[in-house]
């Protein structure tokens, strides 16, 4: 990696992209990188949109300001495509994942892309039957391992594991392992 890569999450307030994004940074970190995650909202509400912020470097980070020029863009929420610029700043031949159950070039024409790389997967329906919940997170972080060389596999499950176990028993976290795998094989652009 070269200086460090930046990642612009948008979402909703509820789908836990604060929590995808320092679930990232500590998988990240657990695969020997420097790492920073952040998110940017006030007050909002659940439904209203927000964005989070990652930085993976394989050297110390020592800028701390907000991501103005990301090489990737996570869209946790399909429906920000038409009310946010989720293009804005972001660097040529950058890497958009989005949450649709569309395929990559209807995603591409949609944002109106002439360069970069578009991957899609159905974070929700994974989410809903793996999980039982329409929190499409976690399965993000499988599209994630699979499309960059920021995180591992197995690093994001063991992060799962670690994270949820602390809170739910083992079903809830085995479900939550099983939808990042899911999503992993099942990101349509590759």
């Amino acid at each position: 990696m070269s200086e460090f890569i930046e990642i612009r999450w948008h979402a909703r307030a509820g789908q836990g992209a604060v929590t995808a994004a320092k679930a990232l940074a500590d998988a990240a970190m657990a695969g020997g990188k420097y790492v920073q995650a952040f998110p940017e909202y006030g007050p909002e509400r659940m439904g209203a949109p927000l964005r989070a912020y990652n930085r993976v470097s394989n050297e110390e980070i020592l800028i701390h300001c907000q991501v103005h020029n990301p090489s990737i863009v996570i869209v946790i929420d399909q429906t920000l495509i038409d009310s946010v610029n989720v293009t804005e700043g972001v660097k040529d031949g950058g890497i958009y994942i989005v949450n649709s159950e569309m395929n990559p070039d209807e995603i591409k024409q949609k944002l109106n892309l002439n360069s970069g790389k578009v991957y899609t997967v159905d974070a929700t329906k994974i989410a809903l039957e793996t999980i039982g919940r329409p929190i499409p997170n976690t399965p993000i972080l499988g599209v994630v391992a699979r499309v960059t060389d920021i995180i591992k596999l197995e690093d994001v499950k063991k992060e799962v594991e670690k994270s949820f176990g602390k809170k739910f028993g083992p079903s809830v976290v085995e479900a939550n392992i099983k939808a990042v795998e899911r999503a992993y094989e099942e990101v349509k652009g590759l």
